[in-house]
């Protein structure tokens, strides 16, 4: 294969890293590294390690993004502790638990199903009285919250992911596209 295929390839490959930043289900910054760790692997490390090293931070922010926009999202909405905690657990377990079912739509129907149960469980939980229709009320707008904040914390991912791959192409196209 071709240098300048592979290259082409590679990019293609972040590309699809892109929109899994943006989209559940789909591996976001994790295949770009992976494709700037191809590249290097054949063309040396040298021409990589700026990339690189963005990907790794961006990688890391990522995980922080998404657990600090859906906390966010719940305690702008006005969930108790537990009705934020309820909802990042519903987010986790709706995201993974639905994974192996269905590869793209369970992650999709999890992260907006898995908050809203957990945030009404969580409130449930904490205000431990017999009236209904209140908590059940915090407990929708807390898990509304949650699925804005990690839409949010997702454009933001995308965004990060988009300047990984600019780098990558900006630090690397001498040796790739023309080689």
């Amino acid at each position: 294969m071709s240098l300048p295929l592979l290259y082409w390839l590679l990019v293609a490959v972040m590309v699809v890293g892109i929109i899994g930043a943006v989209v559940p289900g789909i591996p976001g910054t994790t295949l770009i590294l992976i494709a700037i760790l191809i590249w290097g692997a054949i063309q040396g490390f040298n021409t990589v390690a700026v990339p690189l090293g963005v990907t790794i931070v961006v990688l890391i922010l990522g995980i922080g993004i998404d657990f600090f926009a859906s906390y966010l999202g719940a305690q702008r909405a006005g969930a108790s502790k537990w009705g934020q905690i309820g909802a990042i657990v519903g987010l986790v377990v709706g995201f993974l638990g639905l994974l192996p079912a269905f590869l793209v739509a369970g992650p999709l129907v999890g992260i907006l199903v898995g908050p809203l149960l957990g945030a009404i469980i969580g409130e449930f939980l904490y205000r431990r009285d017999l009236e209904l229709e209140p908590r059940f009320k915090l407990s929708l707008k807390a898990g509304v919250g949650i699925v804005v904040g990690s839409l949010i914390g997702n454009v933001i991912q995308g965004l990060l992911a988009i300047a990984t791959v600019v780098v990558f192409l900006f630090t690397t196209w001498p040796f790739g596209a023309g080689a």
